[in-house]
């Protein structure tokens, strides 16, 4: 198997011999997605219930949704605290993972598995530590405490992506400028970043869709007019089976896969620029 993984023998193996590996890869993807496409149709349904199948179809509950000052206070409340989130997540990130590639090998160690501490901890300790620190700080309900919640949430995140990037690219290239005059500022701006955007522009979406799926840390920290969606759906569906949801939700996968499109295409057309 690892002889097949070398230079390009992995092209040569049948297809027949690789079938297993696509079934496994085809279940993967029913289990992850088949779910989440569910919901589509639950969202065009007429009735008063979440059913599957809709017995009707109805757009009674995107107006629903567009005409409630309450929800669209929450989705427009998300989408700030995301695309803060990623400028403060993805620069912090991407000198996190600058600053481990040029430390030291125990340096390095130490450093980034402090960074990664944020994945490692439960969830709900971090959001209960953050709720009395915010009380403290007078950060709770506010978009300020969401940004550096969600941010701290996302940079382990955009470091471990940046960081293969840098594994990949140059760095020869950024001493040649600094010895040729440029400052070390200059010199990772103009040649360095050139070589990793691809990983920052996957770093940029993950730090965002991280920030838009978020609810444990939300739960504890915003409220009010600062509810975030995920929030308000997670209230929703304990106090009521609200259809309505499966609007919101189908809005949200929307999003997710604009996102990932419009990466994938800035991407593809750098790419066709480069080789131009």
């Amino acid at each position: 198997m690892l002889r097949w993984l070398q230079g390009s023998a992995w092209d040569q193996v049948p297809h027949l011999r690789r079938l297993w590996l696509y079934l496994v890869a085809f279940l993967v993807m029913f289990v992850l997605v088949v779910p989440s496409l569910v919901v589509i149709p639950m969202s065009f349904s007429a009735s008063r219930y979440l059913e599957f199948p809709p017995s009707g179809y109805s757009l009674d509950w995107y107006r629903a949704l567009f005409g409630s000052s309450t929800w669209m206070s929450a989705i427009r409340t998300s989408l700030t605290v995301a695309a803060l989130t990623v400028l403060v997540a993805t620069p912090a990130g991407t000198l996190a993972a600058y600053v481990i590639i040029l430390a030291r090998p125990r340096a390095a160690t130490l450093m980034q598995g402090a960074l990664l501490g944020p994945i490692l901890v439960p969830i709900i300790m971090i959001g209960v530590g953050l709720f009395y620190v915010y009380a403290r700080m007078g950060l709770l309900n506010s978009v300020t405490g969401l940004v550096l919640a969600h941010s701290m949430l996302a940079l382990p995140l955009v470091m471990v992506t940046v960081l293969a990037g840098f594994r990949t690219c140059d760095m020869n290239q950024e001493m040649v400028a600094r010895s040729l005059g440029a400052s070390r500022p200059v010199a990772f701006l103009t040649v360095t970043v050139p070589q990793i955007k691809r990983s920052i522009l996957t770093a940029m979406l993950l730090s965002f869709l991280v920030s838009l799926d978020e609810v444990i840390i939300a739960l504890f920290i915003s409220g009010g007019d600062r509810s975030t969606i995920t929030r308000l759906m997670f209230n929703s569906l304990r106090d009521e089976i609200d259809p309505v949801i499966a609007a919101i939700s189908t809005l949200l996968i929307l999003i997710s896969i604009i996102s990932v499109l419009i990466i994938h295409l800035l991407s593809t057309a750098r790419s066709a620029r480069e080789k131009t």
